[in-house]
């Protein structure tokens, strides 16, 4: 199948079908992104093969990181396909991982999440005779389809502009994994936080909404691992004063700097990678706005039974807030644990700082 889109003298030009390729690598997947993906993504563009790429990193049938590719034409499809899988292949020949996902925590980790999203008969392909989720071989890897999630990004145009985002945003983390000690968990959970009031923020400028989004944000998480102490309450409130001082400051000048343009005067500049991030942000906000606008996005009911066009922004906003702010926090291998437990300390900074 290919896409239209539009050239540079806005004719319609063919492009090629998306192609995914699932990597199960059992390790840090930043070796793989920082010598393998970011080098065969380079040259790619610079031959014109390809028009974006993006990837995510997943657990199903074990850990693995899922690399798309959009080949610029139905002819370059071919020899993008040849391309990753020598560059794939050749990167786990010489680092394969070496741990072997088949037996201890993450395992029953990995069956307990496939038991919470895969618990009715969807559940049989991926299950062997003992009813325990498959182990994909590690360092090995897997043409599959690209199964775009519509319902939750509004639809062929939502879908649109989350690739576009979803490049962007690949490219942040590979960036910071090649310049940020993000294998400290301190750095790490930082930058996440950072970029997690960033695009709340600019997002949802108002501190009450934003403050009630943050919350609603750690009691999904809550709730997605029901019968578990997966996610935490009480430790997360013990944990607290280790991450709050400092925050409270910080997400004020986050906000201040990620507030709508007034005529009064410009806004104060964030530092470093934050400022394209913002940059970035906001135009992804617009592009959202005008599509709800324009009633281009239709999102899937929480039910599963309905399409629903969404046309007010303060509707959709949040909608693709939650999506978009997750997948970024995947692609630095922050754990969803983790994530919620973040979400919970940026709600309580935001109510104590208004108190």
């Amino acid at each position: 199948m290919t896409d239209l889109t539009l050239s540079a003298t806005g004719t319609a030009a063919k492009t090629g079908a998306w192609q995914a390729t699932h990597v199960f690598y059992a390790a840090n997947p930043r070796p793989f992104l920082l010598t393998c993906v970011r080098p065969l993504v380079t040259e790619l563009e610079e031959e014109g093969l390809i028009s974006g790429y993006f990837f995510i990193n997943y657990w199903l049938e074990g850990p693995h990181v899922r690399l798309r590719l959009k080949p610029a034409t139905p002819e370059a499809e071919a020899e993008v396909r040849r391309r990753t899988e020598e560059a794939v292949d050749t990167f786990l020949r010489e680092r394969p991982a070496l741990y072997e996902v088949d037996a201890g925590f993450l395992n029953d980790f990995y069956n307990t999440l496939f038991d919470i999203e895969f618990p009715g008969a969807e559940r049989g392909h991926y299950t062997g005779d003992d009813g325990r989720m498959n182990i994909r071989p590690n360092n090995s890897r897997s043409a599959e389809p690209y199964e775009p999630e519509y319902g939750k990004y509004g639809g062929t145009a939502g879908i649109e502009l989350a690739e576009w985002h979803f490049r962007h945003s690949s490219d942040l983390v590979i960036d910071a994994f090649a310049t940020i000690n993000l294998h400290l968990r301190t750095v790490l959970l930082g930058t996440s936080a950072q970029l997690m009031m960033v695009m709340a923020a600019t997002f949802l400028p108002d501190r009450a909404e934003l403050t009630g989004y943050l919350d609603s944000y750690y009691e999904f998480w809550h709730r997605a691992f029901p019968g578990t102490n997966f996610i935490g309450t009480d430790e997360y409130d013990r944990n607290y004063a280790a991450l709050a001082p400092g925050l409270g400051e910080r997400f004020a000048r986050v906000r201040a700097a990620t507030r709508p343009a007034t005529p009064e005067g410009e806004r104060p500049r964030l530092p470093g990678f934050l400022a394209g991030w913002a940059d970035h942000c906001a135009e992804l906000r617009t592009r959202a706005e005008k599509l709800a606008t324009d009633g281009d996005l239709v999102f899937r009911s929480w039910d599963g039974t309905r399409d629903e066009r969404v046309t007010d922004p303060a509707v959709a906003l949040p909608l693709l807030l939650s999506p978009y702010m997750h997948m970024t926090n995947n692609r630095l291998h922050v754990t969803i644990r983790d994530e919620a437990y973040l979400s919970h300390v940026l709600g309580r900074v935001l109510r104590e700082d208004a108190a």
